[in-house]
């Protein structure tokens, strides 16, 4: 018998991310979180998938960002802090022991060295902290003031560790010319680059010397990778800097003008990260480049030509039988079997196809990985019936074999509640999309959640850090998740309405279409919620100030006041001098009429309020100034924090805390709107 969700579910999830395909095809490495109740602690090991069936590799609990040696022979990792490498059927052995951790390994062509980023303190230790530019702290790492991540490299026949670059600037990740003998990374190093947010490409000599600038320095250049020949870098970023869709980007170096490769396509290209929708843009054989880019709320992958033109969606078809390319020799490392499988997980059986759900036809698909060898592509595919499996993806034909079920063990007697994709018309005549969630046939109280950013967007496929929808939409609610203007995934235009626009640019967007809900019988008007964390809890706290029509609201990590917001995130001052233009304290009118602080008088509604104690993003005085307001006013107001949690904790931070930020929301709505 099926049932829904519940939130103990929760403990149970098992999400897949950062796959990467041996060089001879045959299996896929990957990062495996799931939940361990009796340390209350997220646990990340590597697994490894082929056609056989999958096995866990290491035992974690935070073994990350997998990457094979060119011939496949040494698997190298991340383990806590330190670079770590597996051989087939041996035990971890640790590469590098540095004060400060390292970062993701980048191996060099010849499989001899490997480059990569550490932290390295810049100043005295202890006593107090001197602060000279802004970035002297990020969410979810603190105060970084004392220490940079530079570029170096350790040579696995000495085991010697080099340091390539220094300086009071961070270096990106760093990146190998296909000779090995220079790398390439990206850094904001200009003297007023906290101010301008300008990054752009170096290249420095792999054994060492001077870094060297490459191409004009205004843009924002996030990642950097070579052409095959050596004669330009692939670059994902921003030529100028400004609210706009990333872009792929070629930069020749015999200093021939910049490239926009996938301009025509109109949509933001996503480099991706770990359980992150996206993936690192990769060359096909035939010099092709794969990049993925949102599209309407979910993540697909494209294809273009090496100079650009117009690209191609690459199609991906699950449920076709398999792409044949993983039957190559033996597994050797990851072989099914090796480690133990693990409490609850797949076993070496036959995985089937398909069975994770995640649609036929790619219908309500997104990317959260790309590893790619010839024309075979890993990915991490996350559907409307799953968190996310790994599968391969012949590029030829878009056949698509699942090699886990993830979601479907973990959770075999889950039947999730699909979304219902909507269009609506606005009073302005523009259009919005979005999803409802309800059981069928379901009319009552209506939960309006808007999404953070304000430039993500809400897609068909399961959020494993938004459970609550699923928990209300089974007790009767209708679950409304619009794309407002600002979303990512509808073109650039859309994308960079809210510039200067806070609030007043997207108010109608949400507000329309819960009178189209109310008007056609689907939503009780006397049952109106609405949540949303980050922009969204912006959001709640804006609309709530503007219209008494909510009986309930939850605000999670808002932003309350944007010039408080704008001297105290660690986005600070780019942050807001991007969104809306020029210098903020000069411009500071703006920056309070789309404030809600400024209108928290006319708040009538319950509302919640739920922080991170150590967000830097949105820092906990944004919630705390709203609480305060609230109940000097006696509006009926609770706030609830977390302890050594950061902005991104419904996500990834402790499991009982994710597991209770949901519950906080079901309780607080349940309590003043029953269903």
């Amino acid at each position: 018998m099926k049932r829904r969700l519940s939130l103990d579910d929760l403990w149970d999830f098992a999400i897949p991310s950062s796959p990467a395909l041996a060089p001879d095809g045959s299996r896929v490495v990957y990062v495996l979180r799931t939940a361990e109740r009796g340390q209350d602690r997220n646990r990340r090991a590597l697994w490894c998938a082929d056609l056989s069936g999958t096995a866990q590799l290491t035992d974690g609990p935070a073994d990350t960002a997998p990457a094979w040696s060119p011939d496949g022979t040494r698997l190298a990792f991340l383990r806590g802090g330190d670079l770590f490498s597996l051989r087939p059927g041996g035990e971890p052995e640790r590469l590098t022991e540095l004060p400060n951790g390292a970062g993701p390994a980048h191996w060099s062509p010849d499989g001899t060295r490997i480059a990569f980023t550490a932290a390295v303190r810049t100043g005295p230790p202890g006593g107090p902290i001197v602060i000279d530019r802004l970035g002297y702290k990020a969410d979810g790492l603190g105060l970084r003031a004392g220490f940079r991540r530079q570029v170096h490299v350790l040579d696995l026949g000495t085991g010697q560790v080099r340091q390539l670059t220094a300086g009071d600037w961070d270096a990106g990740e760093p990146a190998w010319s296909p000779d090995g003998t220079r790398l390439a990374y990206t850094s904001s190093s200009g003297t007023h680059a906290d101010l301008t947010h300008v990054a752009m490409p170096y290249l420095v000599a792999a054994d060492g010397g001077e870094p060297v600038p490459v191409g004009e320095e205004k843009g924002w250049i996030g990642g950097v990778h070579w052409y095959p020949d050596g004669s330009a870098l692939l670059l994902t970023g921003l030529p100028e800097v400004r609210i706009g869709h990333t872009r792929l980007l070629k930069l020749p170096l015999d200093g021939g003008p910049i490239v926009d490769l996938a301009g025509a396509l109109d949509r933001n290209v996503l480099p991706g990260g770990p359980e992150w929708p996206g993936g690192t843009p990769q060359f096909t054989p035939g010099g092709d480049i794969l990049f993925c880019a949102r599209d309407r709320g979910s993540t697909r992958l494209y294809r273009v030509g090496p100079d650009g033109g117009h690209p191609e969606p690459v199609p991906i078809e699950p449920g076709q039988p398999g792409v044949g390319q993983p039957e190559v020799g033996q597994p050797g490392v990851g072989q099914p079997g090796v480690g133990q499988p693990g409490v609850g997980q797949p076993g070496v059986g036959q995985p089937g196809v398909g069975q994770a759900g995640v649609g036929q036809s790619g219908v309500g698909l997104s990317v959260a990985g790309l590893s790619v060898v010839g024309d075979v592509a890993a990915l991490v595919l996350a559907g409307t019936a799953s968190h996310g499996e790994i599968a391969l993806t012949d590029l030829r034909t878009g056949q698509t074999r699942e090699l886990t079920a993830h979601t479907a063990t973990a959770l075999p007697e889950v039947e999730f509640i699909q979304p219902e994709p909507r269009t609506f018309t606005i009073g302005d005549g523009s259009t919005v999309s979005g999803w409802i969630l309800r059981e069928p046939g379901q009319t009552g109280p209506l939960l309006l959640d808007a999404h953070g950013g304000p430039h993500l967007a809400w897609g068909p496929h399961l959020e494993p850090a938004h459970p609550y929808h699923q928990l209300l939409a089974a007790q009767g609610w209708t679950v409304l998740l619009i794309n407002p203007r600002a979303s990512d995934g509808y073109g650039e235009e859309f994308y960079a309405a809210s510039v200067g626009h806070w609030g007043r640019g997207d108010e109608r967007d949400f507000l329309d279409p819960i009178d189209e809900l109310v008007a056609e019988g689907s939503a009780d008007p006397a049952k109106l919620a609405v949540c949303g964390y980050s922009y969204g809890g912006f959001t709640a706290c804006h609309l709530t100030s503007r219209t008494t029509r909510f009986a309930a609201a939850v605000a999670g990590g808002p932003v309350t006041n944007l010039l408080s917001m704008s001297g105290s995130s660690d986005d600070s001052h780019v942050f807001a001098a991007l969104e809306f233009g020029g210098d903020i304290y000069a411009g500071g009118e703006l920056l309070r009429a789309q404030s809600p602080i400024e209108r928290v008088g006319n708040v009538r509604t319950p509302t919640l309020l739920v922080h991170a104690i150590n967000d830097d993003r949105c820092p906990v005085g944004q919630s705390e100034e709203w609480f305060t307001a609230l109940r000097t006013l006696g509006v009926p107001t609770e706030m609830v924090l977390y302890p050594d949690e950061s902005h991104q904790f419904m996500a990834d931070g402790k499991p009982s805390n994710r597991i209770d930020y949901s519950h906080q929301i079901v309780r607080w709505l349940t309590a003043w709107i029953s269903p």
